[in-house]
């Protein structure tokens, strides 16, 4: 973790809710929010499931990697990562580095469900798409687990509730590492 950088970096697996908590965290803190999926589609100029098909899952990882390198910041803000991001072992060294890593959970169930609704999961186009996220699961836990600062259960949680929790963690593992922290909320 990057004492400089009072940032909050939330990771997890794709339907935690990340995006949705992200914007809830800039509200409340009045941080810039920075998101590695739209930094990325804004550079190829086309949606996620086109990058996957046109270019390949490889160079969408990769192109996840140069946003993590471009956001090395000293001022705190609140970063939302892709659910794939710790599949890179460089992306968990930069990670690291940008500040507090938040991870939200949550039951494969409610995971599973949340990440179905939209039907624009580039991941989950395919045959059996229950059995893929499963898979997917089993292989990303034991790398947000071995990341995370903070940990987070968003199963029965509304957005704001997650928001508040974060902040609420957040200010107690500055005060343990660092006891003169402060970060700027409203409730």
């Amino acid at each position: 973790m990057n004492h400089h950088s009072r940032s909050i970096v939330l990771v997890g697996m794709m339907g935690a809710g990340k995006s949705s908590v992200g914007v809830c965290l800039r509200r409340r803190t009045s941080l810039k929010l920075f998101d590695t999926d739209e930094m990325v589609t804004s550079k190829f100029g086309i949606p996620i499931s086109e990058i996957f098909s046109k270019h390949g899952e490889n160079k969408f990882r990769e192109a996840e990697t140069e946003a993590l390198q471009a956001l090395a910041t000293s001022e705190p803000v609140v970063i939302v990562t892709g659910g794939g991001i710790v599949l890179r072992e460089e992306n968990l060294d930069l990670l690291k580095r940008l500040g507090v890593l938040v991870w939200l959970d949550a039951n494969e169930k409610t995971l599973f469900k949340r990440a179905s609704r939209a039907g624009k999961r580039p991941l989950l186009q395919c045959k059996d798409p229950k059995k893929t996220f499963t898979k997917m699961l089993r292989t990303r836990l034991p790398l947000y687990a071995k990341i995370a600062d903070i940990r987070v259960e968003t199963s029965v949680l509304t957005d704001e509730e997650v928001a508040v929790a974060i902040l609420s963690k957040f200010s107690r593992y500055y005060r343990k590492s660092e006891p003169a922290a402060a970060m700027p909320a409203t409730a």
